[in-house]
């Protein structure tokens, strides 16, 4: 099977993280003196509890439930407006991710819940790492040259066991194209799919005939 990268294999293992009991304070300045926009709460066993973003921070610093004056009747809202731990300031339920999860899983996921990124944990809940939108599209970013030596090293030899030379790979910004021979008709849609299925991957043009028995 091809490898597929996982959230494991994108996400940042140095997490900043907070705690219930940290102060706002300290919450505004872990986020600035690390340039980032929001971080997970974890319990004293390291279990992430809640995340603080920025847009929580702003409803703080401004004293309102929205930095545009929204929510004004939603308690929870008021609520984060006069938090004094992060603990008051977090959102929670916190959605969180698996590192065996795939990078399409973990982005479809960061979709659906309408985040920017989302906590790793591991087998007992404790906090693992920490991928976001930017680490998951950086694994579908990738050159040409890696794309053409999975396709040709993964796919055509290792996988399908083609000899080298029997089919021609190109790759340009992401588009791979195949020319050659492969040994069976039923094989032409295997080395398309196995190709669609190889990270960074974008369209397949397969011009690939049977070869013929000598």
């Amino acid at each position: 099977m091809l490898h597929r990268r996982t959230v494991g294999d994108v996400m940042t293992e140095e997490v900043v993280t907070l705690r219930p009991d940290t102060p706002v304070r300290e919450v505004v300045g872990l986020l600035d003196a690390n340039d980032i926009a929001s971080a997970p709460v974890v319990d004293a066993d390291g279990t992430p509890v809640g995340v603080v973003s920025a847009s929580d921070v702003l409803r703080h610093e401004t004293g309102m439930p929205d930095p545009q004056g929204q929510d004004g009747n939603d308690e929870g809202a008021w609520g984060k407006a006069r938090a004094r731990t992060a603990g008051a300031l977090m959102s929670s339920p916190v959605f969180t991710a698996r590192a065996d999860w795939t990078i399409t899983r973990a982005a479809r996921e960061l979709r659906r819940r309408h985040v920017k990124q989302l906590p790793v944990v591991g087998d007992h809940g404790l906090l693992t790492g920490i991928v976001s939108r930017s680490d998951l599209l950086d694994a579908f970013i990738r050159s040409d040259a890696e794309i053409r030596g999975e396709v040709e090293q993964d796919v055509l030899a290792r996988i399908l066991g083609l000899d080298k030379g029997t089919v021609a790979v190109e790759v340009r910004d992401g588009a791979v194209t195949l020319r050659g021979h492969v040994p069976e008709p039923r094989l032409v849609p295997v080395v398309v799919g196995l190709c669609q299925g190889v990270d960074g991957v974008v369209a397949v043009y397969a011009h690939l005939a049977v070869a013929q028995a000598g």
